[in-house]
């Protein structure tokens, strides 16, 4: 009898069918491996014996498997356990302001402004953008990294109507634009759930950043 080179066609079915759980399958497949291996030592040429040498590869590869198959649900069970207590801790961000990359919502106040200059930057320029992209303000600004209270005004100093702004900075060196950065804002936090198993912020700014993408977070302001 030809020995067994690999699992037996039974343990193929690890991805078998709605229902029917993993491990569960390869306990039956498990038994009934060593029930083919038994089989085979049993009907084997006593003047021609397996060697040693073949179970051994037989068992180990079988193992292998089992090996596997356990790693893969520690792993799952791990990033499950993960993801409901990343969810429990931003769950508790649910009212309090965070800050990060994203447009703010102007209604007449003053909105503070976190922007980022190039560290190699001999001079910046604060850019204002509306909700449908076109450029409405530009102003220079201090390379500091400093917060600025923007007013509300666009070009030309004209009051702009309320609505969703966004931010960023343009940084120069030697009269060369070295590029933009996007400008921080804070928003509320008004919800905080679960999707593709990362924790995501929903502002009341009416958008939706990952948790991670968060790089202040404070009291609500009175």
């Amino acid at each position: 009898m030809q020995p067994i080179t690999s699992p037996p066609p039974a343990t193929q079915p690890l991805r078998n069918g709605a229902g029917e759980k993993p491990t569960a399958a390869f306990n039956s497949d498990f038994d009934t491996f060593l029930k083919m291996l038994t089989a085979q030592m049993k009907n084997q040429d006593p003047f021609n014996p397996m060697k040693n040498e073949e179970f051994a590869v037989q068992l180990a590869t079988f193992s292998g498997v089992e090996q596997q198959i356990r790693s893969n649900k520690l792993l799952e069970s791990i990033a499950t356990g993960l993801s409901g207590s990343g969810l429990a801790q931003v769950a508790g961000w649910v009212g309090m302001e965070g800050r990060a990359e994203m447009p703010a919502r102007f209604g007449g106040s003053p909105v503070t402004i976190f922007p980022k200059p190039d560290a190699e930057a001999d001079q910046a320029e604060l850019i204002v953008r509306d909700a449908s992209g076109a450029e409405v303000g530009r102003s220079p600004i201090g390379l500091d990294g400093e917060a600025i209270e923007w007013a509300g005004v666009g070009a030309g100093g004209q009051p702009l109507p309320p609505g969703l702004y966004s931010f960023s900075v343009e940084s120069y060196k030697d009269g060369k634009s070295l590029g933009q950065n996007l400008a921080e804002t804070y928003a509320t936090i008004r919800e905080a759930r679960m999707e593709d198993g990362a924790a995501v912020l929903l502002m009341d700014n009416g958008q939706k950043i990952p948790a991670s993408a968060l790089t202040a977070l404070r009291s609500p302001e009175i």
